[in-house]
């Protein structure tokens, strides 16, 4: 644990339990293998902001916002991303836009033990942090309001069962919480690969005046998908691929699984609130 890590709030000592929460992630196993160890062991102080924790351990116990100024030692535009997995997309950006800062949200350590790995190998610099936390419910604590350039959700956990559909990220709760932390004209980029959760996105987006679509006659993917399609989705409103978005591992599974990607580009606008 580094609370003294440069821009780290303090910790403010409560002990009341945190009331339960729906949470829109499973939480995995935490073995790591020979290689993840030895990653993990040689650069998580670099790159790994491990903040003091509360009673749930994915959930930080801090006073106050990160100042990313101080994390990064200087003042640049700041892309954030949700659910980052094995690193592929974090580590890329990084690298290829070292006049950027980028902050990266993961609860799987085995996926942060990964990304640890692409960071070396790229030859990461001092623009990338990662935060093992649940971003759901750690975003608004941790980051200053307007303080995001970007925000990225690629191939959250789409939660099939209709009894699961609650713990879907990207609805109401969450654009609550991104609204107020991304600068005016400051983007949300998602991007699913089941044509439910795109209707699920959809229709929290664009019943939220606090963003636009930055797409409206944008067609959807084409190909045939294996995944039902539901009739009320919408044809049109689809962002192309972003071309800052690698093609993961997870998303050429996907691929070969015959499901196509419904992508969306979203704009904050000077709006504040969905009265």
């Amino acid at each position: 644990m580094s609370p003294d890590l440069p821009g780290a709030p303090a910790r403010t000592g409560r002990t009341d339990r945190p009331r339960r929460e729906v949470v829109s992630f499973v939480r995995r196993g935490t073995r790591l293998s020979h290689s993840r160890q030895a990653a993990w062991d040689r650069s998580r102080e670099r790159w790994v902001l491990d903040l003091p924790r509360g009673e749930r351990d994915t959930l930080p116990d801090v006073d106050g916002p990160l100042d990313p100024r101080a994390v990064f030692g200087r003042t640049a535009d700041l892309v954030v991303e949700v659910g980052s997995g094995l690193g592929e997309n974090i580590a890329a950006a990084a690298a290829a836009h070292p006049e950027r800062d980028h902050l990266a949200f993961e609860v799987y350590l085995p996926g942060l033990a990964q990304t640890l790995e692409r960071l070396e190998r790229e030859g990461a610099g001092g623009n990338v942090r990662l935060l093992p936390f649940d971003a759901l419910h750690a975003l608004g604590t941790l980051l200053p309001p307007a303080s995001v350039h970007e925000m990225w959700v690629f191939f959250p956990d789409p939660w099939h069962k209709a009894k699961h559909r609650k713990r879907r990220l990207v609805a109401p709760p969450f654009l609550d919480v991104v609204a107020p932390l991304l600068a005016p004209g400051g983007v949300l980029r998602t991007a699913t690969d089941w044509a439910h959760y795109a209707l699920t996105m959809r229709e929290a987006l664009d019943a939220d005046p606090r963003f636009e679509n930055l797409h409206p006659d944008g067609s959807g993917p084409t190909g045939t998908a294996t995944d039902p399609i539901p009739e009320e989705l919408p044809l049109q409103g689809w962002a192309p691929r972003f071309d800052g978005r690698v093609v993961t591992s997870f998303e050429r599974k996907a691929g070969d699984a015959g499901r196509l990607v419904w992508e969306l580009a979203h704009r904050r606008t000077e709006r504040t609130s969905t009265s």
